[in-house]
Formats: C-alpha cells, structure tokens, sequence
C-alpha cells in the first residue's frame, strides 16, 4: 500500500484530483492538506510516499514546502501541480528532487501516466529494498550459523564438511591475535538472553552454541587494555543483561592463536566451578583448590607420576577411574569433577612430556555433562597417551637399550651406579631398571656384574696378572668381595678358575 498526499489551497482541485487517482489506482491511501503548512505537518504523522504539490499556494509556497519536508524525510518523492508552466519553477523543482510535474489542467490520462510512472517506481525501489533487507537478514542468519559452527570445532573434535579455515574466511571478525574464552552459565530460561548475548560480543568476539546452561564465547583482545580489565568490563556488561544471582561467567587464560583456544575454554569451565562468592565471574587462575583434598592430591600424584613413567597405563586407569567414582559417590558436582581430571590428565602429558613423549595436549572433545561422558572422555584421553607413550618406546627403546648395554660394557670397571648412569644416557633411573627386566630378564646390577666376570676371565689367561691386580681392573676396590661375587657367578674361586683355564692349554 502506498501512501499519497494531495496539497492544494483550492479544494476542488483537491476533491477532482482525488477522484481520478481513487478510479484508477484504488489501493492508494490518499489525504488531503490545505496549504504548504499543513503540509509539512501531515507528511510528519501521515509519511507518505509521493507527494502531489501545488507550487503556488499562500502562506509557505509549494518549493518551501518540498524543501522543510525533504529536510526531514529525504525518501518521500514529489511531483509538482502548477498552472505555470514557467523554466524557472521547474528548474527550482528538480533541484529540490521533483520527479515530474503536471499541469493545470491536464486530462485524466495524463494525470495517471504521469503519477503512474513514478509509482512504478516506488514499487519497485520498494520490491529491491524489501529483497535487500532480506538478503540481509538471511546472511545474519547464515552468519550466526558459522559462527557458531567455528566455535564448535576450534573447541570440540566435530569433524564437519566444510573445515574451519572456509568458514572463518565468510566472518568479517579477525581471527588473528591474542584471545581467550568466557563461558555463561545462565539458567534454565537462559536462552531467551541468545540474541542479547550476541549482540554484546559482536564484533568483539564469536558466540558459540548453548549447551545445556553453557555458552562459550571466543573473545579476542583489544589493544591497548589489560586481559583482565577487558574480560572484567565485558562481564559486567554481560551480567547486566540478566539477574546476577542467575549468571556465572567464568574466563579463561589467554592464549595466543587459535590453536589453543580449547584450553582457554576448558580453562573457563573449571572457573565456573563453585558459583557461590560475591562476584559473579571467575577468572581461572583463582580457582582454589579444596583444602580437604590437598593431602590427598599430593599422594596421589606421586604414586600417579611413578606409574607414568614406569608404563604401568593399567594402574594409571585404576588411579583416575577410582578417582571418578569417589568423587561421583560423594555427590560432588560435575564440573569439579572434571576441574580435577583434566589437572591429573595435564600432568599425565606433562611427565610423559618431560620423558621425551610427544603428546597432544588433553582437552576434552565434548563438554562433559554426566559422569558417564566424563569416564569415556577421560578413558579416551588416557589411551592416546598411553599409544604415545608405546608408540616412542616400540620406535626407539630396541636401540637405547643396546647403547646402555654397550655403555656399561666398556665402562664395567669404573664405579657405576644406577643414577650415575641415567644421568649419562639421560634417562630415568626407573626406566632403566624397566628395560632391564622386561629385555634381560635380570637387575641392572646383575648384567653390570656378568660384564666385569666376563672381564676378569679374559684377564685371567694372564699368568703375569694377580687376582688383586684383575679385581682392581675389573672395577672391584676389594680382591677378597671380589672372590666371593666370582666364586657365586662360576661356582668357582677365581684361583680355582685360572687353574682350570691355564691347565687346558699346558
């Protein structure tokens, strides 16, 4: 529907200009004024689209009229009516942006044709506007969609037909620089806040799904502000949007790509941990951790760190899987449950780091929200490593173990300890206490006493050397211990052997 306004000071031109528009386009909103004046006034409450204007009208002329009206509503069209077909109103007219003019007195045909054009026109900008904030709104909707799809995957293991870097390449947000994560925990009726909540964030960062009572957002730094003053501002702002008592926002470290970002958002999660505080937002690094679990933790961890490193994955499972069910029993809430699994599983990839493993980091692929996502989560995390840790040793332990063996067979005879050796092959002491069990089927320090006999029975071929002088060279400070660890390896002293020995070749 189009609104038209006729603007006359004579009436009956008004009424006869009325009644031919009315025959010939009928679905026309049509209202009449008086004067120039009156005009401007109705064109403020009435907004029509085209406007019929008298030039020569009393009080305020139609050319002032156009030129008040178009001041405020630039969008209205005008199509002058005089009964003076002079160059100079006309010229004045277009100047002011008239589409047409008419004069007094047309026929009715001419009338239409003229008014009929420029009504084309309107329907038709109209037809292109409508389409365009179509399209608009469409693209909002798409680019909510991949917005929100990014997040899913920078955070998540979703495996998705188009990867993440096409996706990012639609959004006008840069995705290079510092960022960190925040995550609302909103209430049941939380989802009403989503269009608000976005709206906030843009162009400031990215929003993610919401799932359950979490919505992660990706937010990205601002120069020339601290991390912690912006995160700050922008929890406050978000709080405003609802009840502080019902929203708890916790906020991750900042990391420096993308491809860290899943543990600013993991981060995030654990700072939402406990909701009760006089603030409603948590930084992570201020999450405390229970004082009746300190002792505890730290017996655990030890017990835990040995079992990394000797391999022991099945006591390792034990230990985090005990860990799970206990905290389960005691009605401890999800989320710090989770705050305590993801420390023992970054310090799981920490020691094996320390070893010389290389193992992604463990992050969660899906948001645990029940114990049982949580046990398969963190079986799933323990297996990687556990491959990592199999698949480093089944590529180089073949090899590190015959270097220590032919280490400590060309050294056998200087003072040789256990650790004096792992910190010469640059390996845990423990470790290689392992591989000797697993490979030699003996202790170290029975494979370093076979090599020093070995030793000494070649030396013994010698008639010129004395036991004393093969025990010193062998790596005993003691001829007579020597004797003894002789006599129990040959069943033989060492005169008894050499007798032996130098007899078979008389």
């Amino acid at each position: 529907m189009i609104k038209l306004l006729i603007v006359d000071d004579e009436p009956m031109e008004r009424e006869g200009m009325q009644l031919i528009l009315e025959k010939h386009y009928p679905d026309l909103i049509i209202q009449q004024a008086k004067n120039g004046r009156v005009a401007v006034d109705m064109a403020a409450t009435f907004m029509p689209a085209l406007v019929l204007m008298d030039i020569k009208m009393p009080g305020m002329n139609g050319l002032e009229a156009i030129e008040a009206i178009t001041a405020e509503q630039p969008h209205i069209k005008f199509i002058m009516v005089t009964a003076y077909d002079t160059f100079s109103y006309m010229k004045a007219a277009i100047k002011l942006g008239a589409k047409d003019y008419i004069l007094k007195p047309s026929k009715a045909a001419e009338i239409v044709a003229t008014i009929g054009k420029v009504l084309g026109e309107i329907e038709s900008e109209r037809s292109k506007h409508v389409a365009s904030l179509d399209q608009q709104e469409k693209w909002e909707r798409a680019r909510m969609l991949v917005e929100t799809d990014v997040v899913t995957q920078l955070l998540f293991d979703h495996v998705h037909d188009v990867h993440v870097d096409l996706l990012m390449e639609m959004l006008d947000v840069p995705a290079e620089g510092d960022l960190f994560v925040m995550v609302l925990l909103l209430p049941e009726s939380g989802d009403a806040h989503y269009s608000e909540i976005r709206q906030a964030i843009r162009q400031r960062g990215w929003t993610g799904a919401l799932y359950g009572r979490q919505l992660p957002l990706i937010v990205f730094r601002e120069p020339g502000t601290t991390y912690r003053s912006q995160a700050t501002a922008l929890a406050r702002e978000l709080l405003s949007l609802g009840s502080e008592q019902d929203w708890f926002i916790g906020i991750g470290n900042v990391c420096s790509s993308l491809d860290d970002v899943r543990r600013s958002y993991q981060e995030a999660m654990l700072a939402t941990v406990d909701t009760q505080g006089r603030k409603r937002y948590r930084f992570f690094e201020e999450i405390p951790l229970k004082p009746e679990t300190r002792e505890q933790a730290m017996t655990d961890q030890k017990e835990l760190m040995e079992n990394i490193r000797l391999g022991k994955w099945d006591r390792v499972h034990t230990q985090v899987t005990n860990a799970i069910t206990t905290l389960e029993k005691e009605g401890t809430p999800i989320v710090y449950t989770q705050q305590r699994i993801l420390q023992v599983l970054w310090m799981t990839s920490r020691v094996l780091s320390e070893s010389g493993i290389d193992t992604q980091e463990p992050l969660f692929s899906v948001q645990p929200t029940d114990y049982r996502t949580l046990r398969k989560e963190a079986e799933r995390l323990l297996d990687e490593m556990k491959e990592a840790y199999r698949t480093h040793f089944s590529h180089t332990e073949a090899d590190t173990f015959q270097q220590i063996k032919q280490y400590i067979q060309d050294h056998s005879h200087e003072d040789m300890s256990l650790d004096t050796l792992a910190q010469t092959v640059h390996l845990s002491p423990i470790y290689i206490s392992k591989m000797f069990k697993e490979k030699q089927g003996m202790n170290y320090i029975d494979f370093l006493t076979e090599c020093r006999m070995d030793k000494a029975k070649g030396l013994m071929k010698d008639p010129e050397k004395s036991i004393k002088e093969i025990s010193y060279e062998v790596g005993y400070h003691d001829p007579n211990y020597f004797s003894k660890v002789f006599k129990k390896m040959t069943k033989h002293s060492p005169k008894e052997y050499r007798r032996s020995l130098l007899g078979q070749h008389v």
